[in-house]
């Protein structure tokens, strides 16, 4: 049999390889219309060592990633974090990020001064004196968090890490498809308060191992896995080679590749198609069309990513720094990497990363590139409070349509597709744009793929 994947990000290149271990006696061909590996998963030297510019660690409290990284062979590259504790930065200063929240959403009042004013730790409080909380259908994050537990807890505490994680806004995102565990519980508690309490014990009965981290990297980076994944499959790859179409014809399926006006065609028995979903759209258009619409409405951010060295000194930010909008900052996020990896510290040289842009809001963007990296130098200089401020060496990278959109509905388009793309015997979709953006979803989605396929 020959399997076709269409993109080469992480999604792609673990589908190759799960297809490859399943039926190691069969053709896998990986498609790419650009010119390397790895989609959103990066890395780059910077002054003299790997450094991730996508992902720069994946969960551990899901198994996806960490097998992956057995079965390449890289388990004894694995790093654990010398610190995970974060501040958020806000008009009044630095705060330590409040423990036990629920991706923000707190499980009481407790803990909450400083962060919120005393108005907003007594509205969170007074959500018990409000009507029980009944949801009728999927709604944004914000909208129920302002009207459960004020303006406040939105922003500043969920839309740094929602902002973090998807460039999105909370009043936009989907509480069912950002915050899976929390919309879980909402179904059998009276509050929000209550159902984050539910679901932040229900994540701790599920780990087991409370001592275990809750991030892990790779030594190399995490963008060292799209090659050895690529090399571990065996496949194919064949890179500036776009994909334009997808048909069904004689019982097989055909994917026109290659120079639009002289496609070759390449015939399959299965395809995994794991494009972003604007081109997934325009791929599937003419063999599963009711799965176009409901793609078309998964919109992409944009975002940028400045990695930084700059001369050694003390930072007292932990392993970084939250920055929500209501700071008016450049910056959204800062990770101080020699402080929370140790495999980057101790060489002389202090190693931070900067990320840009959020959906709706992305003209800061428009800078050249000169002129963005030496915004984001001097943003993270002054959040840090460096005595040095002029970087070793700097790194500008670019993630143009970068994290998609996970907005009210988004569910619903989900099951829409891939009822569709099942209609179509062969063909799978999987990627960032289904059912989450991390590593370990992209790999979950792509074994997912070829387990319905193979």
């Amino acid at each position: 049999m020959r399997l076709v994947v269409v993109g080469a990000g992480i999604t792609g290149l673990t589908a190759a390889f799960a297809w490859s271990r399943q039926r190691p006696g069969d053709e896998v061909v990986v498609v790419e219309a650009g010119g390397r590996t790895g989609g959103k998963v990066d890395r780059l030297e910077l002054a003299g060592t790997w450094y991730d510019t996508g992902p720069e660690a994946v969960l551990a409290l899901v198994p996806e990633a960490l097998e992956l990284v057995g079965e390449l062979g890289l388990a004894d590259r694995l790093v654990r974090p010398s610190t995970t504790q974060a501040s958020i930065v806000l008009p009044d200063g630095r705060h330590p990020l409040p423990p036990g929240t629920v991706q923000g959403v707190p499980t009481s009042a407790d803990g909450l001064a400083g962060v919120l004013t005393p108005e907003g730790v007594a509205r969170v409080r007074a959500e018990a004196e409000l009507p029980p909380l009944r949801l009728d259908g999927d709604v944004s994050v914000g909208h129920l968090l302002r009207a459960r537990l004020g303006d406040e807890v939105v922003d500043r505490l969920v839309e740094p890490l929602l902002g973090g994680v998807y460039a999105g806004r909370p009043d936009d995102l989907s509480l069912a498809a950002t915050m899976p565990a929390l919309a879980a519980q909402l179904a059998h508690a009276d509050s929000v308060l209550a159902a984050a309490l539910a679901a932040r014990d229900a994540g701790a009965r599920s780990r087991g191992d409370a001592d275990g981290p809750v991030f892990v990297t790779v030594a190399d980076g995490i963008g060292s896995l799209p090659e050895a994944l690529a090399a571990a499959s065996g496949a194919h790859v064949r890179l500036r080679t776009p994909a334009h179409a997808i048909r069904r014809a004689h019982g097989r399926l055909e994917v026109a590749v290659g120079p639009v006006a002289a496609p070759e065609v390449l015939e399959a028995d299965a395809v995994v198609l794991a494009a972003p979903a604007g081109k997934a759209a325009r791929l599937l258009a003419g063999v599963a069309p009711d799965a176009v619409e409901p793609l078309r409405g998964i919109p992409y951010a944009s975002m940028a990513v400045v990695a930084m060295a700059f001369p050694a000194q003390p930072v007292a930010a932990g392993s970084g720094l939250l920055v929500p909008p209501v700071t008016g900052r450049l910056v959204k996020g800062v990770t101080v990497s020699s402080s929370k990896w140790p495999h980057l510290s101790g060489d002389g040289l202090l190693r931070v990363r900067a990320s840009v842009g959020r959906y709706g809001d992305e003209s800061q963007l428009q800078r050249d590139d000169d002129d963005l990296t030496a915004a984001v130098v001097a943003d993270v200089a002054d959040l840090l409070d460096l005595d040095r401020r002029e970087p070793v060496e700097a790194h500008l990278v670019r993630w143009g349509g970068g994290l998609p959109q996970y907005l009210v509905g988004h569910p619903q388009r989900v099951v829409a597709i891939r009822e569709a793309v099942a209609a179509v015997p062969g063909l799978a979709v999987a990627g960032a744009a289904y059912d989450g953006v991390g590593v370990p979803a992209c790999i979950r989605g792509a074994r997912r793929a070829v387990d319905a396929l193979a």
